[in-house]
Parts: structure tokens; C-alpha cells; sequence
């Protein structure tokens, strides 16, 4: 008999900025829907042992997307887009979760997000907080510069070189056979677009004068990162936390950059409570 995984995949068109996006997404589940973003130069497949969790599907419709120009995600046919350099911006990132939210009908989701997802949950509850219901960053930052660099994008520096620099992230407990699965969906990202991606979460976002704008009785909004992260720190993330009046922190132990793929029970660990705590408030 064969043997199937539980996330059903298709894709939905999305308008943004007037163009047409094709853009691929994978969901499981019932309930309070949470839309999941993946990492700098990844796809979606980091969220798949979430996709798979029953204990989550029981209570939530879980969605994880691709971005456009990331895994099955093509380019828009309608647009010169080699024509231009690949550069993710704040403003076109946000509109992603929120028109798919959108086109897809849900009622106020969950966001949740790693590294510039991380960063892109904050950057939601400042803008668009009657959007989601709740936003949880992993990996988020008030600001992570330095990392939006030409080598990303060198005809020498090979994909390869990409993914093992991000080995190094993660934490030296994970299981070897999931941080090898995490830096192999890394080796397989269009070559401008990590270094494109890294414009996002090294320059366009910057909480510095603005953190304290965001209002947790709109949204709420909960912080988590890896304590081996050394690209977004524990400290950072707390810092950040401390200025977002009502916000909820804390160290991940044991996990570090990707905790969703490098250690997927672990971070559930972590993550379920949150959900369950949501999942309290919304009823």
C-alpha cells in the first residue's frame, strides 16, 4: 500500500506591486490557521516535520509557502525579472503573508517565522497588527547588519559554500541527519537569491527607532531563539523583546539558526506551548 504524507501542496496566484506571482504552499490541519515563513535563501520544506505533527493538526490548519523566486515558487512569467538584481525589501515581503492570508480567506492567522521571518513577524505587528492574531519570531533581531554582502553572489563562491556556512548555525546537539537535511535545501536556492534575501534582514530591517511602536493588545506577539545562534543572538532577541511592551521571550536550549529543521521535536517543545497558549486566547 502506498504511503503518503499528510501536507497537501498546490499553488495559489498572488497580485502584488501588480504582478502576478505563482506561489507554491503545502498545508495540514484544522483550526486556527498559522502561515509559516522559512529562512534566508531556503523554501518551505524546513516546515515540513511541523506539517506532519498531528498534535498540531488537531487544533490548527497549518500553511508553509514558498517565496516567490524560492523552491517551487518560479519567477513571474510577465515580468524582466533578469533583467533587474534580485533584492528582498521590507515592504514586498510583508505583502506576501498578508495576501496569501488574503486569498486564502483565513480569519486573522498566526504568523510564525524564522531568521528573516524572525524579523518579519515584528515587522508585522508594527504594520499590519489587525492582520494576525498572533505573531511568533524565531531567530528576530532589532537589527542584524553586516550580513548583505557581494560574496553571497559570486561566480566563486558556490551554493555549496552557502549551505556549509550555515552548518555552522545550528547547534552541535541537533541530529546530524536533520542539519544535513537543513543545509541540503540550502545548496539548492537560486544563486542570487541568498544574498537578495540578506538585503532584508541586514538592511531594510531596523527596529531601532520603532520597537516600542508596536502594540501587543492588537496582536500578540511572542520572541524565541536558539541558544547557539550566533547570527541572531539570545541577548539580541531579549533586547528586542524588552521594547515591545506585553512581549513574550525565550531561549531555546539546545537548539540554534533553524530550530523548525535542525531539531524539529525539540523546537516543538517550545513551540506547541505558545500554540496552545494562542490557541487559549482565541477562544
Amino acid at each position: 500500500m502506498a504511503r503518503f504524507d499528510k501536507a497537501i501542496g498546490r499553488y495559489i496566484y498572488l497580485t502584488i506591486d501588480n504582478v502576478d506571482y505563482r506561489v507554491y504552499f503545502e498545508e495540514h490541519g484544522s483550526g486556527i490557521p498559522v502561515v509559516m515563513q522559512h529562512t534566508a535563501g531556503a523554501d518551505g520544506r524546513q516546515w515540513r516535520h511541523f506539517l506532519e505533527n498531528e498534535r498540531l493538526a488537531q487544533h490548527f490548519r497549518l500553511i508553509a509557502y514558498d517565496l516567490p523566486y524560492h523552491g517551487k515558487s518560479v519567477p513571474p512569467t510577465e515580468k524582466e525579472w533578469w533583467k533587474e538584481e534580485y533584492k528582498l525589501t521590507k515592504d514586498f515581503l510583508m505583502k506576501v503573508p498578508v495576501t496569501l492570508s488574503r486569498e486564502l480567506g483565513l480569519d486573522r492567522p498566526v504568523y510564525m517565522g524564522s531568521s528573516i521571518g524572525g524579523h518579519l513577524a515584528t515587522d508585522l505587528a508594527l504594520y499590519y497588527p489587525n492582520e494576525f492574531r498572533a505573531v511568533i519570531g524565531l531567530e528576530a533581531a532589532i537589527a542584524t547588519p553586516g550580513g548583505y554582502r557581494d560574496a553571497w553572489n559570486h561566480p566563486r563562491v558556490s551554493n555549496e559554500f552557502k549551505a556549509s556556512s550555515m552548518f555552522g548555525l545550528m547547534s552541535p546537539t541537533s541530529p546530524e541527519k536533520y542539519r544535513r537535511e537543513t543545509t541540503w535545501v540550502y545548496s539548492q536556492g537560486a544563486p542570487p537569491v541568498f544574498k537578495g534575501d540578506l538585503y532584508y534582514y541586514s538592511v531594510d530591517h531596523d527596529l531601532s527607532q520603532t520597537a516600542e511602536q508596536i502594540d501587543t493588545s492588537k496582536v500578540a506577539v511572542y520572541l524565541l531563539t536558539g541558544e547557539y545562534d550566533w547570527a541572531s543572538t539570545p541577548e539580541m532577541s531579549e533586547a528586542l523583546a524588552r521594547r515591545i511592551k506585553g512581549t513574550k521571550y525565550q531561549t531555546m536550549t539546545g537548539l540554534g539558526h533553524f530550530p523548525m529543521s535542525e531539531d524539529p521535536e525539540r523546537c516543538l517543545a517550545f513551540i506547541e506551548p505558545v500554540l496552545n497558549e494562542i490557541r487559549g486566547l482565541s477562544a
